[in-house]
């Protein structure tokens, strides 16, 4: 186990924006919170899943709702975390990242510190998903329920006990953050120290912190981050138009950019449902989740999510592989069912093979 920094906490921030899929919550929300721990004299404590007692219970903690939809309240957020607590009757030992991203990933992490507990260094995704079962723990048959659900202010918390399948804990997740601004917490899936050590993406949270260093240390940084993850850079251009619109607690995006440099007079065209889903090259499948397409700043490297795009921006595009697990038969039948949920119909294809 080990302390984590300020400078430590603002680099996970935007290494796991790094594997957002231009999603997992704004950036700049992260390094509010980062600001507002450090100033309350909050220290985070990082624990490997090798540490975690076989016999230790881990909580998943998120927001879910539209990514438009940013504001937090930590109290809110904790008192999520201790009504499943109560209910199940357990002291939670640890939190973990249900995913990704330069926000999600921070608020379990700050209810982890608020709590005195550490968070573990995996996640649930290796990655921004747009949907809540859509984990890799679900392949593994990790149910979602026990689960409680609360709006802004925790004002309103539901509990749910058990439910058909993990996509039916979507749905009610879903549908309850529809209902409250689009926005709400989730404690759930609670994880055995022994699955904690097999099922979540390993290692993925120090993953992050050194994406985070090289975005702040290099002069290339979008060349360094694209090596260490061995990725592609799919394209950079003008943003020429951005359509956004906020239903159903997701945010849908459709951003079309004309090239420039080599990639001159080429129109490139990404949609997002929360996450960038998929991308077309003057008409031609590009790249397509599970494989994750991030819009950065083509300088700085720093993500920009998809709800925050405008016309005129310069972007840059990165295509960096899936972790493994989702390339499984059960994984990819999992992301095909969420494709479809967003209009989306091809075919997967490894982005290798879609660029070679």
């Amino acid at each position: 186990m080990r302390d984590l920094s300020r400078q430590d906490l603002m680099d996970l921030v935007n290494g796991a924006a790094i594997f957002s899929a231009g999603g997992g919550g704004d950036p700049e929300a992260g390094h509010t919170l980062v600001d507002r721990l450090v100033s309350e004299g909050y220290t985070a404590k990082l624990i490997p899943s090798s540490e975690v007692p076989d016999e230790a219970k881990v909580v998943n903690f998120a927001c879910v709702g539209a990514t438009t939809s940013i504001e937090y309240d930590s109290h809110a957020a904790v008192k999520t975390l201790r009504n499943l607590e109560e209910y199940v009757g357990f002291s939670a030992y640890a939190t973990i990242a249900v995913e990704l991203g330069g926000f999600n990933t921070l608020a379990a992490l700050d209810v982890a510190v608020r709590q005195g507990i550490p968070i573990v260094d995996a996640d649930g995704a290796g990655r921004s998903v747009p949907e809540v079962h859509l984990k890799v723990y679900t392949i593994d048959g990790i149910p979602l329920a026990p689960m409680v659900v609360a709006d802004l202010h925790a004002k309103n918390l539901v509990i749910a006990k058990e439910t058909l399948n993990s996509r039916a804990a979507e749905r009610i997740s879903r549908v309850l953050a529809t209902e409250w601004n689009h926005s709400a917490y989730t404690a759930r899936r609670i994880l055995t120290g022994v699955q904690v050590k097999t099922s979540p993406i390993q290692s993925s949270l120090s993953k992050s912190m050194r994406i985070g260093k090289i975005l702040r240390e290099n002069p290339e940084p979008v060349k360094a981050v694209l090596k260490e993850v061995r990725g592609i850079k799919l394209f950079e251009g003008d943003v020429q138009n951005a359509e956004l619109k906020t239903e159903g607690g997701f945010t849908f995006a459709t951003v079309k950019l004309l090239g420039k440099q080599e990639y001159a007079n080429a129109v490139f065209e990404f949609k997002a449902k929360n996450e960038v889903l998929v991308a077309y090259k003057d008409g031609k499948l590009v790249a397509i989740a599970p494989d994750i397409i991030t819009p950065v700043n083509p300088e700085t490297g720093m993500c920009l999510t998809a709800e925050k795009i405008k016309k005129g921006d310069k972007l840059g595009v990165l295509g960096l592989p899936a972790p493994e697990k989702w390339k499984t038969k059960k994984g990819l039948e999992l992301w095909k069912g969420a494709l479809g949920r967003a209009g989306i119909f091809e075919e997967y294809v490894p982005i290798e093979k879609l660029i070679a």
